[in-house]
């Protein structure tokens, strides 16, 4: 098992960051694929067609979102928090993602860089 972190700055403030990730209608256009997402304690998600899928643990409003997501029969879940800061007029994501499959780990971190946050970070500076 392995762990990933990474900080990632986006040009928006944690409100619409924190929407972006947690909005399924604002997901689904970003990704291309429906979702099932909300911004609720116990929300069993789904994101591009079911590839990553988990529940929501610990949401805190424009802040911080902790999640555990599911890659099968594990001995420790897999675990991603997000914490989202103010750095000037930007909103910087320090992301933390611990027990990820050795065999799933360079597909998970460039799922997280090319697919998850560029295209959050796309989405939100377009408009």
């Amino acid at each position: 098992m392995k762990e990933f972190t990474y900080q990632f700055n986006i040009s928006a403030s944690q409100e619409e960051v924190y929407t972006a990730l947690t909005n399924s209608f604002q997901i689904e256009l970003w990704t291309g694929y429906p979702a099932t997402m909300d911004d609720k304690v116990g929300t069993v998600f789904s994101l591009w067609e079911g590839d990553i899928s988990g529940c929501n643990l610990e949401m805190v409003k424009d802040y911080k979102i902790v999640q555990e997501w599911f890659f099968g029969e594990t001995e420790n879940p897999s675990i991603v928090s997000m914490i989202l800061k103010k750095a000037g007029k930007d909103t910087r994501i320090e992301l933390t993602h611990t027990n990820i499959p050795d065999d799933a780990y360079e597909e998970i971190v460039e799922g997280w860089k090319e697919y998850y946050l560029d295209s959050v970070k796309n989405f939100l500076e377009f408009y």
